[in-house]
């Protein structure tokens, strides 16, 4: 596959920068590092952006993830890997992934559930953690960047 555009944070000036500036922001919200990256994992499926989910597969292998645990993660509801907090977190991305899927885009059973694993900090990274994760879906997935272009 080739890329239709150079990707746009690389054509904006300062783009690339503000999302990354916007990612850093939400390490005060002591999210833990692997959960980031398992819903930026599930999002990704989703969204099919390829080039993030091979970008978050890889970093979850390289902070010391099993196998089985990254494989299993489009399907973390029937398997026995994943946390409760992790799967709060998992649920909360499908379902801020998915807004137009139902007409309560976010159940009150995902967030409550969300809520009784994270506080209000915790709660608001997630929350920017899903949206930044779906914008970079979405910008490779219309410009079709291939995978490994990311390094």
């Amino acid at each position: 596959m080739e890329a239709r555009l150079k990707n746009p944070v690389m054509l904006m000036p300062g783009a690339l920068q503000a999302l990354l500036a916007l990612d850093k922001s939400t390490e005060a919200g002591e999210v833990p590092y692997v959960t980031r990256k398992l819903i930026h994992l599930r999002a990704s499926q989703i969204n099919a952006c390829s080039v993030c989910v091979d970008m978050h597969a890889r970093e979850l292998k390289k902070a010391g993830e099993k196998d089985e645990r990254i494989f299993a993660v489009a399907a973390w509801r029937e398997t026995p890997y994943f946390t409760a907090p992790e799967r709060a977190a998992l649920a909360l991305a499908e379902a801020a992934t998915r807004l137009a899927d139902r007409s309560d885009a976010v159940p009150d059973d995902v967030w409550d559930e969300a809520a009784r694993h994270y506080d209000d900090k915790a709660l608001a990274a997630l929350v920017i953690q899903i949206a930044l994760i779906n914008a970079f879906n979405r910008l490779n997935a219309t410009t079709r960047q291939p995978v490994g272009a990311w390094g």
